[in-house]
């Protein structure tokens, strides 16, 4: 299985994020240049070595119309402070603003309010594949519903400020762009570095971490550490929560590449986020099956239920109808967990669900290993699913580009399959 663990022992920015995962490609050149014809209008992305200390890795740089912008999360180091290395940090960094007038800040730079709206249109005029601009939409939705929450006003009213100019733009692009070109097949992020102190904002002197970060990140395992600043942005926290199927420790894996992505920020220790990128063998593990039975939710009910489910990490989520007591019909819903996560799913269930009780078993699964590639065919670039192990050994189109295809020329799914089979074996 190709894994992907990322260590933020440093918290994670959208462009550390970016600079980690383009070392870890073959061609960092193909990236930039299709970062830079996309249709980011006036935006220059480049990548450039850069040592933290003393390690070499990468840095990421967005400049807008040929100028990058001096960021507004630069720490201050307060004069009453003696100590070398006991600076107290305070930042810079406006998340969002609901005020036209407030247009104008101390670095004497103009920014455009932006609304979730405004986002949504960029995007969608970007020249990228179809599912990168939908990872890239549902990345600022989570940081919507998180500004939406923290200021009490609807997602249509908010408006971003900092996450929302074009630099901040193509960091959330970007990152996208590089996990669908990496493809793995799990990713799993370490507990997340917050940092600890005071950011300056619009409204006033907020805790480490922003409100806004720290909702996006909850029932994500972070900590506050020794660093004073803030170290993971709202950005970079949608960014991880969207894209990690598990947190926690790195896994037993054969790593490949190691990406080094370096900050613009100097402190005592190593500022960077990395990325493992390795095979693990996911032969067989323990997994915990947590089953309830329902008679009194309609079917909607049950659907979204399910989608809250799977999209809090839940391995797998299914129902089976069942006859219960006195021969009513009813659904058997059943959940596929960590081991050490089913009493949080089981609280989950009892949360969203009508039943009155949640029966937990631990089961052994075993998997065959998986991995993902890119195959030519005359209608395009088609993603194929190989699975093997214990003797067994599959390949399987992506459903989504096999359906695109079927659409898009008018074809038949046998046909466009049939198609895909025959390209690939001339190929190999």
């Amino acid at each position: 299985m190709k894994t992907l663990y990322i260590e933020c022992a440093m918290g994670a920015a959208g462009d550390m994020l970016t600079a980690a995962l383009l070392e870890l490609l073959p061609d960092k050149q193909a990236f930039l240049g299709k970062m830079n014809s996309i249709g980011l209008e006036g935006v220059e992305v480049s990548a450039e070595p850069k040592s933290s200390c003393g390690i070499l890795g990468t840095k990421v740089s967005v400049k807008i119309n040929g100028e990058e912008e001096e960021s507004r999360d630069v720490h201050h180091h307060e004069h009453e402070h003696h100590h070398e290395h006991e600076h107290h940090h305070e930042h810079e960094h406006h998340h969002e603003h609901h005020h036209e007038h407030e247009h104008n800040h101390e670095h004497g730079h103009h920014h455009r309010h932006t609304s979730m709206e405004d986002i949504r249109q960029l995007i969608s005029k970007l020249d990228l594949p179809e599912k990168v601009r939908k990872d890239a939409a549902a990345v600022y939705t989570l940081i919507a519903e998180a500004e939406s929450h923290v200021h009490g006003r609807s997602i249509d009213e908010i408006h971003f400020h900092e996450v929302g100019t074009m630099d901040a733009v193509a960091d959330v692009v970007g990152v996208c762009l590089l996990m669908d070109m990496i493809a793995p097949d799990s990713v799993i992020v370490s507990p997340v570095h917050v940092g600890k102190g005071h950011v300056h904002c619009a409204h006033g002197i907020l805790p480490v971490p922003a409100p806004a970060t720290s909702y996006i990140l909850r029932d994500v395992p972070v900590y506050s550490g020794s660093i004073e600043g803030e170290l993971c942005t709202p950005t970079g926290a949608a960014l991880l929560k969207y894209f990690a199927d598990s947190f926690g420790d790195m896994p037993v894996m054969r790593t490949e590449k190691t990406g080094y992505g370096i900050g613009t920020k100097e402190f005592p220790r190593m500022n960077c986020v990395r990325a493992f990128l390795g095979q693990t063998s996911g032969n067989a593990d323990d997994v915990a099956e947590l089953v309830c039975n329902i008679d009194d939710m309609t079917g909607e009910d049950i659907a979204y239920a399910c989608d809250i489910i799977l999209s809090k990490g839940a391995l797998d989520v299914f129902t089976v109808p069942v006859n219960m007591k006195k021969n009513r019909p009813g659904v058997m819903l059943t959940c596929i967990c960590r081991p050490e996560q089913r009493s949080f799913f089981a609280e989950l269930i009892l949360r969203h669900t009508s039943t009155i009780g949640v029966r937990e078993s631990i089961c052994r699964r075993y998997t065959l290993s998986r991995s993902s590639r890119n195959a030519e065919t005359p209608y395009g670039t088609v993603k194929i699913k190989d699975s093997s192990g214990y003797g067994v050994s599959r390949s399987k189109a992506e459903f989504d580009d096999v359906s695109r295809i079927a659409r898009e020329n008018d074809l038949s799914l046998a046909e466009v399959r049939s198609m895909i089979d025959s390209s690939t074996a001339t190929h190999n």
